[in-house]
Order: structure tokens, then sequence, then C-alpha cells
């Protein structure tokens, strides 16, 4: 599927950047990481139910970037790479958490909320009330298996097409759209109450 022109502009851009960082160009680095910090920060901490993490994780994602340079060809868009490096090393910390003890997330809300709140636009009933229903999303979202989370993460808040997430996650479009199917039938179940409350 061709790139729309403006998502082809800023893919070539990351090529661009990759070829620049091969051979060793600090600058372009720190280009491609301002570019693409907050996508990563924010994709991990959904995953994970913890900011804190998530700066660690996509500091590992962008190590692996870094020393990985040489070796990148661009097959597919730059983003479908970095996210995959970012499902790896996600996917391993997800199984380092079944081995010790899980932070829980509702200890972990109250901050993910405060940090995302916009506390402008809503009086103080109305902040609270979308201030618990993002934390509902998030605990729903986060008792995923993983490759559903990783899916409803990357559908919903980076706005991947359906091939872009298949390469991601190394699944067929189908399989894809599977997983999200069920993915939103749990989470529809999780959110009864809030949605049944808006109707």
């Amino acid at each position: 599927m061709a790139l729309d022109p403006k998502s082809a502009e800023s893919n070539q851009e990351d090529v661009d950047y990759m070829c620049r960082i091969a051979q060793g160009d600090e600058t372009a680095f720190s280009f491609l990481v301002e570019k693409h910090q907050y996508a990563v920060v924010g994709t991990v901490a959904k995953m994970l139910g913890s900011p804190n993490e998530a700066e660690d994780i996509a500091q590992q994602v962008f190590v692996r970037i870094w020393k990985s340079a040489k070796k990148y060809k661009p097959t597919a868009k730059f983003t479908t790479y970095l996210f995959t490096i970012t499902r790896n090393l996600v996917f391993n910390e997800t199984r380092r958490r079944k081995v010790r003890k899980q932070v829980s997330i509702e200890e972990q809300g109250e901050e993910w909320g405060s940090q995302y709140a916009d506390q402008n636009s809503a009086s103080p009933d109305q902040s609270y009330l979308q201030e618990e229903l993002a934390k509902a999303v998030d605990r729903a979202i986060a008792k995923l298996p993983e490759k559903q989370r990783m899916a409803v993460v990357l559908r919903r808040y980076e706005d991947m097409r359906y091939e872009e997430i298949a390469k991601v996650l190394g699944l067929s479009v189908s399989a894809v759209k599977s997983q999200l199917f069920r993915a939103r039938a749990i989470l529809k179940e999780e959110l009864a109450s809030y949605l049944d409350g808006d109707e």
C-alpha cells in the first residue's frame, strides 16, 4: 500500500537519518530521537502501565536503533522497524514481570492521570470523571494479552494502519483484525459500567 505524500516524506527523512547514524552522526541520532521519543514512551507506558519505566525502555529502544543502524535496510516504513524493536523490549519486560512481583497499576494510576490530564478545559467534576475513565481504560488495556494490547495501543494511540501493525507483530492483517475484534469485546465488557452511565 502506497504511503500518502506527507507520510512518505517523513519516512524518507527517517531513512536519511538512519544512513547518517550508520556513519556515526550523533546529530542525526538526536533528531531521530526527538522526532519519535514521545510516541515510543507513550506506547511503552500504555503497554506497561508505568510512565517511569517507559522512559527506561524507550532509552533501550533508541540504543538498539543506534547499534543496529549499520545493518538497517529500509524494506518497510521506519516506524514499523522502530515499533518492532519497541514490541520486543516491551514483551521481554512483560515476561520478566511475571517472574517478579508486579507493581499494581492502581498505585501508578494517580501519576499517570495527572501527567496527561488537561487541567484547564473541564470543571473539577468533569476532570475527575475523565481521569477516572482514563484510569479505567488504562487498567482494562493492561489486562489484555500482550499482542492484543500492543495492537490496541498502536491502532488507537499511534493511529497505525492494519498492515503496519501486522508487520510489527509478525501477524497477518486478518489476524490483527481478529486480535483487535477480541480486544474490543473484552474492553467493552470491562468498561460496561462506564459506558452504561453515558447512555
